[in-house]
């Protein structure tokens, strides 16, 4: 079995890419009758009673509502709340530019919490090190608050190894048939 029909796009019912599944958990879905397959891919599948393509691109045939979960407490979406922005200077700064930084120190009773940490570049947390931030004479510029969205679903692929059966489904950002095959979905 070829490396691309090892894995299915699950689409939405209103057809929006959700994210990639194997081709295994595809079948599954199919039998509970919950997809539909779109497009599917050369490769066969054997069974005594039953020969069918493996799915390339399925589609859920009810919408469903997913229950509305927190936020998870992490770094990444510490980072994303705040825009990828220093809480004290404003630069906008990469992931590996980025640390964290207790409002109120941990040593003060400050808890790691949403609502006392923020996203600040190692220079700003290094200068105000151990003190609030009206002591270290600096300004936050936004009050940190738990999150109430939740993050988008987000499917990387570079034009090199997706299927071109997905092609009609995913969001491109680069040149599709690009040279280099580098665009990314």
């Amino acid at each position: 079995m070829h490396v691309e029909s090892t894995r299915t796009l699950l689409l939405s019912q209103g057809y929006e890419p959700i994210k990639i599944i194997s081709w295994q958990r595809a079948i599954t879905l199919l039998t509970l009758d919950k997809v539909e397959i779109v497009e599917q891919y050369d490769t066969e599948i054997r069974a005594t009673s039953l020969v069918i393509n493996v799915p390339a691109v399925v589609r859920l045939r009810r919408a469903f509502r997913r229950h509305a979960k927190p936020v998870k407490f992490s770094r990444v979406n510490i980072y994303a709340r705040d825009g990828h922005r220093c809480q004290y200077c404003a630069a906008k700064c990469s992931i590996d530019e980025l640390t964290y930084d207790h409002v109120i120190p941990r040593s003060r009773g400050g808890r790691t919490t949403w609502e006392n940490i923020v996203s600040c570049c190692y220079e700003c947390n290094a200068d105000k090190a151990n003190r609030t931030p009206s002591e270290a004479g600096m300004k936050l510029l936004t009050t940190p608050a738990r999150p109430t969205w939740i993050p988008a679903v987000q499917i990387r692929v570079s034009t090199k190894s997706v299927p071109d059966a997905w092609r009609d489904y995913v969001y491109w950002t680069g040149e599709i048939d690009s040279e280099e095959g580098t665009g990314v979905v």
